[in-house]
């Protein structure tokens, strides 16, 4: 597979407003590698406003903290919408032609894996035809969790193939994949902006 390095939007020039963003984009990367402020100036860099869609949960302080944080990174004009677990219907009701930032997947597949009620399957479909019909341009941030040893426990190790599967289908539906790594984006489908 062919790596292009993508240099990150506030290095490189902001897309003139006669080229189209991408339809879906994925961005992909291990913990803290810096795909979600890749991702936020991908979206920051189209006309906004724009709409940030989070789907962690404050279980605890630690995870309150880091919420607060990411909200703070992002003021107006970023609307955020929380979807911990209704995460299609939140792409869909986002306003017609308005760019959405998703971040992030793995934690929306942690949340819909520990609801006992859920059916996986039917979610995954639901959030894939929902990307397809986005009502505008539409970036998914995701952690890569493939890279590493396999895990210890049956449930770490389901949760990383079903985040394996999630981001194949997601990516084969994207116009544009990119990895993220030490702050470096690499494109590894579509066009290396």
């Amino acid at each position: 597979m062919d790596f292009h390095p993508t240099p990150a939007p506030e290095e490189s020039s902001v897309p003139d407003e006669t080229r189209a963003a991408p339809r879906l984009t994925l961005v992909l990367g291990g913990a803290r590698s810096g795909k979600s402020a890749y991702a936020e100036g991908l979206v920051s860099a189209q006309a906004g406003p724009w709409l940030y869609v989070a789907t962690a949960q404050g279980w605890d302080d630690e995870m309150r903290e880091r919420i607060a944080l990411h909200r703070a990174r992002r003021p107006p004009p970023w609307e955020t919408v929380d979807a911990p677990r209704d995460l299609a219907g939140a792409i869909r009701r986002a306003p017609l032609g308005r760019p959405v930032l998703v971040d992030c997947l793995t934690l929306w597949l942690t949340n819909a894996m520990l609801d006992e009620k859920a059916d996986l399957a039917a979610e995954v479909a639901d959030l894939l035809a929902a990307c397809a019909e986005a009502p505008g341009p539409l970036v998914l941030v995701s952690n890569e969790v493939g890279f590493g040893i396999v895990p210890e426990n049956a449930l770490a190790r389901r949760f990383r193939d079903e985040a394996g599967r999630l981001h194949q289908r997601l990516a084969a539906l994207a116009d544009r994949v990119v990895l993220v790594v030490a702050g470096l984006p690499m494109t590894i489908k579509g066009e290396t902006r």
